[in-house]
């Protein structure tokens, strides 16, 4: 599959997912995210972010509980749940905060456990 963002044609597996995550950039998370049915704002944007910075630095997808630790020292701990982080993505951390923030799917989708 494919996704076309600014005339450029990025590649993506059958989920929507970014092939080369080094391809990604604001305004791919954007399209990612308008595909999704959400907007980049607020609490959205900063997991995303999170979870962008930590892969840069780590080489790796943050788990959950990195993501909940991370949302409760900088939010708040009513924000630092699993009930709010599926408030901001219904369908899950994995399947879309991890979709937005331009990672490849997990391999092991237990980063929403």
């Amino acid at each position: 599959m494919t996704l076309e963002v600014n005339g450029k044609v990025l590649e993506t597996d059958e989920e929507g997912f970014l092939l080369d995550p080094s391809e990604w950039n604001l305004a791919v998370a954007e399209e990612i995210a308008r595909g999704e049915g959400l907007e980049l704002k607020g609490a959205v944007w900063e997991v995303v972010k999170f979870v962008r910075d930590y892969f840069d630095n780590n080489q790796a997808v943050p788990e959950a509980r990195v993501v909940l630790k991370e949302l409760s020292a900088t939010m708040g701990k009513e924000m630092g749940t699993r009930k709010f982080l599926y408030q901001l993505f219904p369908y899950g951390y994995g399947q879309q905060a991890c979709k937005i923030a331009g990672m490849r799917m997990p391999r092991k989708l237990m980063l929403d456990v």
